[in-house]
């Protein structure tokens, strides 16, 4: 199994980064590699999704999420190409008047995907994402 963690700060409080995260169908504007998330069922702190995303070729995966307040979101694969299993989350808290995540990953992949590059796969774009983030905050908040 591959993994991915991180912790990060972001310049905003931890609503204004919920509603960022949580905003899924709107992550193709500001994640390059998302092309598109629709949302196929929505029981209210429940979620199912399907993305389309382009890295190295084009796969589209089904997850469900999980809003726990503000503070947490759980993700799990329900579906789709490339993966076998994937889960993870997103912790949101505070830390000295700012938004602290930790986000975490962990992924298993079909036949396709040697295991030599399944961690790579994982981590890779782990910091454009992050970063990303970061400047969707700016952007939307001017922070």
């Amino acid at each position: 199994m591959a993994s991915a963690h991180t912790k990060e700060v972001f310049n905003c409080t931890k609503e204004e980064f919920f509603k960022i995260v949580s905003d899924y169908e709107k992550y193709s504007e500001f994640l390059p590699e998302v092309k598109s998330v629709k949302i196929y069922k929505n029981e209210g702190n429940i979620k199912e999704m399907e993305y389309n995303v382009s890295l190295i070729k084009t796969f589209k995966y089904k997850l469900r999420i999980t809003e726990t307040g503000h503070e947490k979101i759980n993700f799990e694969f329900i579906g789709g190409d490339v993966f076998k299993t994937m889960k993870g989350s997103w912790q949101i808290g505070e830390q000295d008047g700012k938004c602290a995540i930790e986000y975490n990953v962990e992924a298993t992949f079909g036949m396709l995907v040697p295991e030599s590059m399944a961690k790579p796969l994982v981590t890779a774009n782990l910091p454009m994402m992050i970063s990303n983030f970061k400047k969707r905050i700016k952007e939307v908040y001017g922070k």
